[in-house]
């Protein structure tokens, strides 16, 4: 009886899940296809065009080298800064590193103009770093640090690597060589994992970038909105599409590239 149940569902599932995806799927198949017309408001009979594309490209591309620059460097910050963290606070156990770790979630539960507000009153003034992009590689590293250390700190927790680690300091090891030849090798897919979601983080953070960005110094996410305030529909929808032929190809490689780290670690 169960079984058939089960098997009665299973159109109804499906129904669901259809509904749900085209339901998600289709606002973004009509902001490609604005792009693509000549004119939004008379739909394809107005005949389809490259013009937009190429109109939004000429006034943002650079948003797009810089942006998934950004998102590079901001991935090496993370790493350099929160692998180190995270093993410390996954191997402390006093109060003073709750606090800290606690302290450090903080920009993921404030509303990033607010951690942007508090980065300009606090170097603001430093005039060559406020105009730089690095005062946005600042503020994307604050959001984005919390989550690769909690990802990589889950990983140093694991029981067989304390075992390791033990194992190798009484075989002599300096804690460096225990931390690069040990460690690091031991929870890279969890560092991998961090990367990506970083990453991601990065390329699409716009409430942050904003505050903290200049008209010489935009993103993918800036532009996106400077067009849609300022510019035609069809522009603004051009350069939705635009961000989804540079990201998603990107996207899907990293993940590609971590589920492949995986099944070689066996995780």
């Amino acid at each position: 009886m169960r079984s058939n149940n089960n098997n009665a569902r299973s159109p109804f599932l499906l129904t669901i899940t259809l509904i749900v995806s085209v339901f998600m799927v289709a606002p973004m198949g009509l902001s490609v296809m604005a792009g693509l017309v000549n004119n939004y408001s008379v739909g394809l009979k107005s005949g389809l065009t490259l013009r937009w594309l190429a109109e939004v490209w000429e006034v943002y591309g650079n948003t797009v080298g810089w942006s998934l620059l950004l998102a590079a460097a901001c991935v090496v910050g993370t790493v350099l800064i929160g692998v180190p963290c995270a093993y410390a606070l996954a191997r402390s156990r006093s109060r003073l590193a709750r606090a800290f770790e606690e302290l450090l979630t903080l920009p993921v539960a404030v509303p990033g103009l607010a951690t942007a507000l508090a980065l300009i009153l606090a170097y603001g003034q430093i005039t060559w770093f406020r105009q730089s992009f690095g005062f946005i590689l600042v503020g994307h590293i604050v959001f984005t640090l919390p989550f690769m250390v909690r990802t990589v700190a889950s990983a140093f927790l694991q029981g067989e690597l304390v075992a390791l680690e033990e194992a190798g300091r009484t075989l002599g090891a300096s804690f460096w060589q225990r931390f690069m030849g040990i460690l690091v090798p031991a929870v890279f897919p969890a560092i991998v994992a961090g990367a990506l979601m970083v990453f991601t983080l990065s390329v699409g953070e716009f409430n942050l970038t904003w505050m903290l960005h200049t008209p010489v110094t935009r993103t993918l996410p800036v532009g996106l909105a400077d067009s849609y305030a300022s510019m035609r529909i069809e522009i603004g929808s051009a350069y939705t599409l635009v961000f989804f032929i540079v990201i998603l190809p990107v996207l899907w490689g990293l993940q590609s590239l971590a589920d492949l780290i995986r099944k070689r670690h066996g995780t």
